[in-house]
């Protein structure tokens, strides 16, 4: 869904910012100053200035406005030596990410490897372990990393070790015959728990091919939710200002001390370019899912093993809220729980599954929200499923003024790779 696009809000009875001609200090009483720091960065003329701005708000016609530029040219250069330090110690474990799909040259009939698109990602470990998104890497056939060492770039060739949609993460194994461990840097991992909005955050990637570039803001919010590529929902979600652009994702969003605190996916936008709100998957969800990555190279979640409709499809059998079961696969435990599949009676009437609208604790009205609790459970663990049982056709149902009924069901969670 396209957000429209943000325009600068002019409030009338404002006067404009004064002109800032001079280094001079204009003093006003402490108790009418509000404070804030501004840092500028041009490039080329290699220019700093730290501003302290004194905004004196004084009652009455005669209300004054005194602008403070005290503040030592040293503090600045030691905010941007910071940040220079920051982002040198990260450059050599941030990786530009190159895909590849296999076509067929056209001329001479040979099979070729044809760009299909970049991205970002971080080195895991000293093993050649790379962390991205599923998206960069999906449908692709092959990849190439590139990593960055005292200015030199090093291309490797990579293999997938494993992935799991549903949370966006991909990990890769760089060769390890020109790879070797001395030349590897791993990115330091933070933890995202702890975070608070607020705190600076650094995004580092590759935004449209231009590598390792840097951009500096907050973390402006938490516990955002996004939907992974499988559709299922991702919790947690760090969103922040820091400029996030296409060739960014699997990049590295560091926390003020160079730690990994989350992986910058996705961005809200109106154009496909970055509109200051950026979101990355947290570090704590990383940890996790490479883990298991690097495990087995697949994760296994829990799923109730039935086949449901489609919000729209459910809708256009006259299931609003809810989720339809459309067919119940036997032998499995859901078949044995007593879940009951659609199908077409004798006289070709459609006969309803049963609707479900609860387990355990949570409320479900849709696919989304079954996702979400399904989260919360494990393989093999026994849940309460609360189904509704409709009419026995769309015919009798809408001459029925009957509730439908509501039924508890103990089913037995399946284990199934996320695929």
């Amino acid at each position: 869904m396209l957000l429209p696009s943000l325009l600068p809000l002019q409030v009338s009875g404002m006067r404009p910012p004064p002109r800032i001609a001079s280094s001079r200090m204009f003093h006003v009483p402490s108790s009418h100053r509000l404070r804030t720091s501004v840092v500028c960065s041009l490039r080329g003329h290699a220019l700093a200035a730290a501003l302290s701005l004194s905004i004196a708000c004084l009652p009455g016609p005669g209300a004054a406005l005194t602008v403070d530029l005290g503040t030592p040219l040293s503090v600045l250069q030691q905010q941007e030596r910071t940040v220079e330090d920051l982002f040198r110690d990260a450059t050599p474990s941030i990786v530009y990410i190159n895909t590849f799909v296999a076509a067929t040259d056209r001329i001479t009939m040979n099979a070729v490897e044809v760009p299909s698109g970049a991205g970002s990602g971080v080195i895991w470990d000293e093993d050649g372990h790379v962390v991205t998104n599923y998206h960069v890497i999906k449908g692709a056939n092959a990849a190439r990393v590139a990593v960055t060492e005292n200015g030199r770039s090093t291309l490797y060739d990579a293999s997938l070790v494993g992935y799991n949609p549903d949370k966006d993460v991909a990990v890769l194994s760089l060769d390890r015959s020109s790879a070797p461990r001395a030349k590897l840097r791993p990115i330091p991992l933070g933890e995202s728990s702890s975070l608070r909005v607020g705190q600076t955050a650094l995004a580092i990637g590759n935004p449209f091919g231009l590598d390792h570039s840097l951009t500096v803001g907050v973390v402006s919010g938490l516990g955002r939710e996004m939907r992974a590529p499988s559709g299922r929902p991702i919790t947690n979600v760090i969103q922040t200002d820091a400029a996030i652009n296409p060739g960014n994702s699997g990049g590295a969003l560091l926390d003020s001390s160079g730690r990994l605190v989350g992986m910058n996916t996705a961005i809200y936008s109106p154009s496909g370019a970055s509109a200051g709100i950026g979101f990355a998957i947290p570090v704590d969800t990383l940890k996790q899912q490479v883990e298991l990555l690097l495990k087995s190279g697949r994760v296994m979640r829990p799923t109730i093993g039935v086949v449901y409709a489609q919000g729209a499809q459910a809708s256009s059998l006259g299931v609003q809220e809810g989720v339809l079961v459309l067919s119940v696969p036997k032998p499995s435990p859901a078949a044995d729980a007593g879940l009951r599949g659609t199908y077409r009676d004798s006289d070709g009437s459609i006969v309803l599954g049963d609707v479900i609208v609860g387990l355990q604790e949570d409320v479900i009205k849709s696919d989304y929200d079954l996702f979400k609790a399904l989260d919360k459970c494990n393989p093999g663990q026994t849940v309460s499923l609360t189904v509704e049982r409709t009419p026995t056709s769309l015919r009798e149902e809408m001459i029925s003024s009957q509730p439908r009924q509501r039924v508890q069901l103990k089913v037995k969670l399946e284990a199934r790779a996320a695929v």
